[in-house]
């Protein structure tokens, strides 16, 4: 069998039950644009710089009851203290701005689903 590919990017797909205020909240709160995004199909597409992510309604596929993630997203940043200050006062904060032994200054925040979004710099 050969193993010679390359993967080439990764975007997750995340559900939601409201997808016009996880639009609202990615697109006004941390500036991520939307490049597509269909009703109909419940579902949207979107990216800030290099980070893409789309979002999709519970469909029949997977029968949960609730959305919900194991993990969290972790975005790097050019300047993590910019972007603490800009939503600080505005999300639900997971933890504030705390520098750590491993060489991050990094805060995590709630999306408006209950998802975990991180994000750091190497100090």
């Amino acid at each position: 069998m050969d193993m010679n590919y390359k993967l080439t990017s990764l975007t997750p797909m995340l559900e939601t039950k409201d997808l016009i205020g996880t639009l609202k909240f990615y697109t006004e709160k941390l500036y991520f644009i939307c490049d597509n995004h269909s009703e109909e199909w419940g579902w949207a597409h979107l990216h800030k710089d290099d980070v893409n992510i789309m979002f999709s309604v519970p469909n029949a596929h997977r029968n949960l009851k609730e959305t919900m993630m194991s993990g969290s997203l972790y975005m790097n940043t050019d300047d993590v203290e910019i972007l603490w200050d800009s939503l600080k006062t505005d999300v639900k904060i997971c933890y504030p701005m705390e520098d750590f032994e491993y060489g991050m200054r990094e805060f995590a925040i709630y999306d408006n689903n209950g998802y975990i979004l991180q994000f750091g710099k190497s100090i």
